[in-house]
């Protein structure tokens, strides 16, 4: 398969990304798709982005989530110049939208490849082209790895990357790889705990030597990096993280010096979540010279729609705000539906609409018709399957029927609850849609 420089495929078979993404708009509006017009049943995607309907008006049901067309584009742009600016390579953590569309406006955009966590995240990938995959987890399923043997196979253009943290996780990616014939040695990196209390990952730097060994033991397997998550640093703050990331670079450079890369092309490092990607820019900087090029992989994921509560707070821009400043582009519009008091009222999206795994929705605004005013006095106080709680303050301007526009945290626990996203730019018109897979 023929890929161009934005990774989507474009050859003319049915592994074609570019006739995958073309086939989803294409696919039929019908009763799957939250929040869509009633009216538009049987039409397809590309039909009704057509249209132009208006979000508050063209007939669309609450609750409907919608993400800004402008902020979207805005976060894309800010982070390719962010990447560019510090020499970082960037593979974006795509199992936060799960959409293969802004998979391709990452690619678009600067990145070098999607990073994922699981099988089949690569499996939607690679649906839709992704020529690059960086996964940033353990992959020791024999089928998985079977499958991923047979993709390297058929397209010498796939590149793809993984953990491993263990000698036994080694053994068993060698024994399904050698039963699968693999073609080429799959690429892993040395996954660096980020402490006694973190996630996966090595914890000391000779059990990292046990597993370089190990992977040089195995035919199907090639040594290329190290890598980790700087999230997981316990009680994290710049010191302590800093402090990590600097034993990360200090591995690559021992495993280098030691000669435990000797047939990659280049030497990748990678850190990076959407909380301390400042700091994985200064340590990757320090990087000394390598026997090889290096790539400097940042994996930040949150960034493409940012949110209203965990990465507003924690995002870097706020440390160093002339690098950039990324914009919620998230809102969850729902509709009063009960007011049985004046300190209480009910609107109609619950947990299965909302992310509330860190933080409740934050009430931003309230439409009236065409009036669209602040939500002053308004507070989510709790969710229920389909309703929200909320506590109304004397000042509240709030009457059954009233749309509620809410901002949203943790953007990868609202992508996952929407198959079909509507993209709307600043006065309500609907101009795409974006598809999820979860």
């Amino acid at each position: 398969m023929a890929l161009d420089d934005t990774g989507i495929g474009t050859g003319s078979g049915t592994g074609s990304g570019a006739e995958a993404l073309a086939r989803l708009a294409g696919e039929r509006v019908d009763h799957r798709f939250k929040g869509l017009p009633p009216d538009a049943h049987g039409l397809t995607v590309a039909e009704l982005a057509a249209q132009r309907r208006n979000l508050f008006t063209g007939g669309f049901t609450t609750p409907v989530l919608a993400l800004s067309a402008e902020r979207l584009e805005h976060n894309l742009k800010v982070m390719e110049t962010y990447a560019a600016r510090h020499g970082l390579a960037f593979a974006p953590h795509g199992k936060t939208s799960m959409a293969p569309q802004l998979f391709h406006r990452q690619v678009e955009h600067g990145a070098w490849g999607i990073t994922l966590a699981v099988p089949h995240q690569v499996r939607v990938a690679r649906a839709f082209g992704t020529r690059r995959v960086f996964l940033a987890n353990e992959l020791v399923d024999a089928a998985a790895l079977r499958w991923i043997a047979a993709e390297l196979a058929a397209d010498p253009e796939f590149r793809f990357v993984c953990y491993v943290d263990s000698v036994r996780g080694v053994e068993l990616m060698d024994a399904a790889l050698r039963t699968a014939e693999v073609s080429r040695p799959l690429e892993v990196v040395v996954e660096l705990g980020a402490g006694e209390r973190a996630r996966t990952g090595v914890r000391t730097e000779a059990e990292c030597a046990a597993v370089a060994d190990a992977v040089a033991a195995s035919a199907a397997l090639r040594l290329v990096g190290v890598a980790g998550y700087e999230g997981e640093v316990p009680d994290a703050d710049p010191e302590r993280v800093h402090a990590w990331l600097r034993r990360l670079v200090a591995l690559a450079a021992g495993l280098d010096g030691a000669g435990r890369f000797p047939e990659a092309d280049e030497i990748v490092v990678s850190a990076g979540g959407s909380a301390w990607f400042d700091a994985v820019a200064d340590v990757f900087a320090e990087l000394p010279g390598l026997s090889r090029p290096v790539l400097k992989l940042l994996r930040s994921g949150a960034y493409v729609s940012h949110d209203h509560g965990h990465y507003r707070e924690l995002t870097p821009f706020n440390r160093v705000p002339g690098e950039g400043a990324l914009e919620p582009a998230f809102r969850l519009w729902t509709q009063v539906v009960s007011r049985p008091s004046a300190e209480q009222a009910f609107t109609n999206a619950g947990k299965r609409d909302a992310a509330y795994d860190l933080h409740l929705p934050f009430a931003q605004v309230v439409r009236r018709g065409e009036d669209e005013r602040p939500a002053t006095g308004i507070e989510v106080t709790a969710l229920s399957d389909q309703h929200a709680w909320l506590r109304t303050g004397p000042e509240a301007d709030l009457e059954v029927g009233d749309w509620l526009g809410l901002g949203l945290s943790h953007p990868c626990t609202s992508f996952d609850k929407w198959q079909l996203i509507p993209v709307a730019e600043a006065d309500g018109t609907v101009v795409d849609y974006v598809r999820t897979f979860f």
